[in-house]
C-alpha cells in the first residue's frame, strides 16, 4: 500500500479539508496521512472561523512524517497565512518530495476567504514550482493570473500563464463557466479538455479538495499525470452523482459510495 499525505485545512462537518482527502485516499486504496495547517469552524451554510496552526508545529508535523514514512505523493491544500506557505515549501525541498497536488484553496462556497490576500504572492511563487499539477477553479486561476476568464480561449491562456510559474501542469476546472463542466489540463505541450456533463445538485462541498486528493492518489499509486487526472476525475464524478444532504446547506459528496455499496449498505442520497 503506497503513502499518501495530505497537507490542509480540518473541516468540522467533514466534507472539506482534511477529512475528505482522508476518505478519499481510502477510497483509493492508499494508506492516508495528515499535517493539519488550520482548524476551522464550519457547516453546511458557511465557515464560522478559522484558527491557524503555529508554522512550528506545521514543520514538526512534516518532519515527522518524512523522517519516518515514505511518502509516494503529497496534496496541499488550505494554507491561509504565507509564512505556513513558506515552511512548507521549506520542508517539501528539504525532504526532496515528488508528486505534489497543489490546491490553491482561496475562499470558501459561503465566501469565507481561506487564504489572505497577502498570502497570495507566496502561494504563487512558493508552492505552485513544486507542483506535479496545479488545480485551481475559475476564480482561482483568475487571482494567479490577474485575469479574467469567460471562455475556452481564456483557460487555455489562463493555464499558460499559470504553468509558467515553473509547475509540471495545470488542470483548471472549469465548473465555473455556463454549460458543461469542462476542465482543462495543460502540460506545457498540448491543451487537453476533460468534458463533463453538469450534474444538478447542491451538493458540492468539498468537490476540490476531493479531485486534488484523488489526483494524488492516483498519482502516488504510480499512474501518469494525465490519466491519474482523467481516473480521478470520475471519481468525483460518482462521489457528486451520489452526494447527500446532512445540513441545512451544502451537502457533502459521496467519497465512499463505493465502499457502502460494497458493504451492502443502503444509499444515504
Amino acid at each position: 500500500m503506497k503513502n499518501v499525505l495530505t497537507i490542509a485545512g480540518s473541516d468540522s462537518c467533514g466534507g472539506a479539508g482534511i477529512q475528505a482527502d482522508l476518505k478519499t485516499f481510502c477510497a483509493h486504496g492508499v494508506y492516508g496521512m495528515s499535517v493539519i495547517t488550520a482548524v476551522t469552524a464550519q457547516n453546511t451554510q458557511g465557515v464560522l472561523a478559522v484558527q491557524d496552526i503555529a508554522e512550528d508545529i506545521i514543520a514538526q508535523q512534516i518532519q515527522a512524517i518524512f523522517e519516518d514514512i515514505e511518502v509516494a505523493a503529497t496534496k496541499i491544500g488550505m494554507v491561509s497565512q504565507a509564512a505556513t506557505i513558506k515552511i512548507i515549501a521549506e520542508q517539501l525541498k528539504k525532504y526532496q518530495a515528488s508528486l505534489i497536488v497543489v490546491d490553491p484553496v482561496m475562499v470558501s462556497k459561503s465566501g469565507y476567504k481561506l487564504l489572505q490576500p497577502n498570502a497570495e504572492q507566496a502561494l504563487i511563487h512558493e508552492l505552485l514550482p513544486l507542483a506535479t499539477v496545479v488545480t485551481p477553479n475559475i476564480p482561482e486561476a483568475e487571482v494567479i493570473t490577474g485575469m479574467k476568464i469567460t471562455d475556452a480561449k481564456d483557460m487555455e491562456n489562463a493555464a499558460a500563464k499559470i504553468k509558467s510559474t515553473g509547475c509540471s501542469g495545470v488542470l483548471i476546472k472549469g465548473g465555473h463557466l455556463a454549460g458543461d463542466a469542462t476542465d482543462l489540463y495543460y502540460d506545457g505541450c498540448e491543451y487537453t479538455y476533460l468534458p463533463q456533463s453538469r450534474i444538478e445538485t447542491k451538493n458540492t462541498h468539498g468537490t476540490g479538495c476531493t479531485l486534488s486528493s484523488a489526483i494524488a492518489a492516483n498519482l502516488g499509486r504510480g499512474l501518469p499525470v494525465l490519466a491519474a487526472i482523467m481516473k480521478a476525475k470520475q471519481y468525483i464524478t460518482m462521489a457528486i452523482e451520489h452526494s447527500f444532504s446532512i445540513g441545512h446547506g451544502v451537502g457533502p459528496t459521496h467519497h465512499l459510495y463505493e465502499l457502502y455499496q460494497k458493504a451492502g449498505f443502503q444509499d444515504i442520497e
